[in-house]
């Protein structure tokens, strides 16, 4: 006798974690209360003379309205290179490299097409090449900005402020 309690008892532990024995309740979806905000979607104007649609690209292809990317943190120059920027707020990156001779080639490239890079050693880690400094930070932006037209190669510039 209780060697069938036994085998019913296991039978029916195992059945209990069986999917295909569970049976199928209608399992509504609990009902919350949200709130949905009102969707306003607004259509472009239709254009009179559509001979030029710029819908999609511009004429000039500048990137001037891409807002600048900031970043505050420590770093360090080169002993001849501190002379030189070592008063300086606001520096130009156009180049982030994890090692120092990838940047190194980068400076040289930069080099050629007339800037005057220096490496900045940041806190982080990463070599910063960077093509100009500042003590305004206005000029400094207009710098950024001027170089994401002049060189689209190098769209994705941005602004360091020393730490």
């Amino acid at each position: 006798m209780k060697k069938i309690i036994l085998v019913a008892f296991t039978l029916a532990l195992l059945t209990s974690g069986c999917k295909v024995f569970k049976s199928k309740k209608s399992q509504a979806a609990p009902k919350t209360e949200t709130t949905a905000e009102t969707k306003v979607f607004s259509v472009p104007a239709v254009r009179e003379n559509p001979t030029s649609d710029t819908m999609y690209e511009t004429a000039d292809k500048s990137v001037s309205g891409k807002p600048v990317s900031v970043r505050s943190e420590n770093f360090t120059f080169s002993a001849e290179d501190q002379a030189a920027y070592g008063s300086k707020s606001f520096f130009v990156i156009v180049g982030s490299f994890s090692s120092n001779e990838n940047a190194g080639r980068f400076k040289q490239e930069m080099a050629q097409l007339g800037f005057k890079p220096i490496i900045l050693h940041s806190e982080t880690g990463y070599y910063r090449v960077c093509v100009d400094s500042f003590n305004d930070e206005a000029a400094a932006r207009s710098r950024v900005q001027k170089i994401r037209n002049d060189y689209p190669k190098y769209a994705d510039s941005w602004l360091l402020i020393k730490k």
